[in-house]
């Protein structure tokens, strides 16, 4: 039956395989199997529109294409496209220039893309491909991946089990740095458009790629360019979805879930900067500007920010569904969140006691708890010059990730207020976020250029039909109906952070799932690695994607 979860052979395993076409389009609320909550839409695929299309459907499922998908991205591995912090300017920094590398490959690999598409170079090295869809009354789809990726530092290249510029298959997994991180995506949605082009498919809605360069060190060069160039040429909430890098497929409490980001969180680095007297390390006093900062650095560490679940944080959603469809959900967590419908979050009194649902939650581990609490990490820090000379300044930087319904200021005011104290214990000023240059004798807080409040959230309304739905539907259209997709939220931030003002449909998801893996492939690790099955259903989703997008009744 249409729609029904089938499989093909890959590898001698099971992947998803791309189901039956059927002629339905995505238009009728009728579509949407209601729950009390978590509202499920049916499956969806294209419509049926010649062989070529149908033709290019099963060489998908082939091994052919698998063999040569897998080529692919084990070639686009294999280029060491590493962005760094230190970076200098483009055309001064050499290594900057491995990105036209990069750029010939996809120049090689996917000709019908660079002929027959609209090519557009910015800031040398941000890469924007436009494919004129039929219907200029229609919202473009922006498909979003950046082509750098983080370093693989000398010190551990003895710790990989293929070296991660190798481009290693082993039969299963892509090996290297990149793999998953997120090369894979950017080739899937080439292989995607490629095919498609073989196959004659005209769209109706234009469909816009923007490929950044340097993601990983904030993005400035890259998508801080490319969304601005869109924003002039498309204007302001001009896109009709975004789909970008992010949140995955899991087994969660027992039932296969998808969570495509619909928010991020906020963003701030705080920096302490401590001076005080230098001198002989034979004659020290009581504390040096080392010893000050770190007993500032540890008062910041014994008071973590409060884990709560505010209003609008998609969590409640994906926690809403497990209640509803996964038959491990735990007990506990569903009676608390029956207590949580029933309105007590929107109750003044508790507006400052600890929220019990999102504390019963953070139970499962790390990567839940912060999706409901600010982060804060001391990643960065330096200090002394010499081992008898007492150290004038340190500093040290703290990462925070903010919650949703928070604020940078938040964080800011906390530091300040644990630094006050002190800065009045060792008779220093205090100068927070003024701006003011360094002075002896004194604590100076100062905040980083990339500040970002929490994003706006995504939609994920799917009645009437919304590009969540086509989203949801597509997912499990390619997955099966025994997939549930749900909200989900990112806890870093991708590329999308330039582009809030081109859609207010932004996704964060990473479509491609094995049925087995679990988390991001070792992502800014060592041994890096995707599954080829993971792979191939990445570029089958993008095609189904870009079809149900172009027939959905959207603007």
């Amino acid at each position: 039956m249409a729609g029904e979860k089938q499989f093909t052979t890959v590898n001698g395993s099971e992947a998803p395989a791309l189901p039956s076409y059927t002629s339905r389009t995505m238009k009728s609320p009728s579509r949407f199997v209601r729950g009390p909550q978590c509202m499920q839409v049916e499956p969806l695929l294209p419509q049926q529109q010649s062989e070529k299309l149908v033709n290019m459907d099963a060489f998908l499922q082939s091994q052919e294409f698998t063999d040569e998908s897998v080529r692919r991205l084990s070639d686009a591995v294999k280029i060491p496209s590493m962005s760094f912090d230190d970076m200098g300017k483009i055309g001064e920094d050499k290594r900057w220039d491995i990105f036209y590398d990069f750029a010939a490959y996809l120049n090689k690999t996917f000709p019908l893309a660079h002929e027959k598409l609209q090519v557009e170079l910015i800031n040398t090295h941000g890469l924007i491909f436009i494919w004129e869809g039929s219907d200029t009354s229609l919202k473009p789809t922006l498909l979003m991946a950046h082509q750098d990726v983080v370093p693989a530092p000398e010190s551990t290249l003895d710790a990989w089990t293929h070296p991660p510029f190798d481009g290693f298959y082993d039969g299963k997994y892509i090996w290297g740095r990149g793999s998953s991180d997120c090369k894979n995506q950017l080739v899937g949605i080439m292989e995607a458009v490629e095919l498609l082009l073989a196959a004659e498919f005209t769209p109706a809605r234009t469909v816009v790629m923007s490929f950044g360069f340097d993601e990983e060190i904030s993005g400035r060069e890259g998508a801080g360019h490319l969304a601005p160039f869109l924003l002039e040429r498309y204007g302001k909430d001009s896109f009709a979805a975004i789909v970008d890098e992010g949140a995955g497929i899991a087994t969660v409490w027992g039932v296969k879930m998808a969570s495509p980001g619909v928010a991020e969180k906020g963003y701030t680095d705080i920096t302490i900067t401590v001076r005080m007297p230098g001198g002989h390390s034979s004659i020290p006093s009581d504390h040096t500007s080392i010893g000050v900062l770190s007993e500032l650095i540890t008062l910041i560490e014994a008071h973590p920010y409060p884990t709560k679940l505010n209003k609008g944080n998609p969590y409640l959603g994906q926690l809403t569904c497990g209640a509803e469809h996964a038959p491990a959900f735990p007990k506990k967590l569903k009676k608390l969140l029956k207590h949580e419908k029933r309105g007590a979050r929107t109750c003044k009194s508790k507006k400052h006691k600890k929220d019990a649902l999102a504390i019963e939650a953070a139970k499962a581990g790390l990567g839940i708890q912060y999706l409901m609490q600010t982060s804060q990490a001391v990643d960065v820090i330096n200090g002394g010059v010499k081992v008898n000379a007492l150290p004038e300044r340190a500093s040290a930087i703290v990462n925070h990730r903010i919650n949703i319904g928070e604020h940078p200021s938040d964080a800011q005011a906390k530091v300040a207020m644990l630094a006050k104290s002190v800065a009045k214990k060792y008779n220093l000023t205090l100068h927070a976020y003024g701006g003011e240059k360094e002075v002896p004798m004194s604590i100076r807080l100062s905040i980083s250029a990339t500040t970002l409040e929490p994003a706006p959230i995504t939609p994920t309304e799917v009645d009437p039909v919304s590009a969540y739905a086509v989203l949801s539907a597509t997912t499990r259209a390619l997955y099966g109906k025994d997939l549930i997709v749900s909200p989900g939220i990112m806890t870093g931030n991708t590329d999308t952070r330039y582009y809030w003002d081109l859609s207010k449909h932004i996704f964060r998801f990473a479509p491609g799932w094995d049925g087995e893996s679990e988390g991001l492939g070792n992502i800014h690790t060592v041994d890096e690695k995707i599954s080829a099955k993971s792979h191939v259903a990445g570029a089958k989703w993008f095609s189904l994607f870009i079809r149900n997008m172009d027939q959905a009744a959207l603007p």
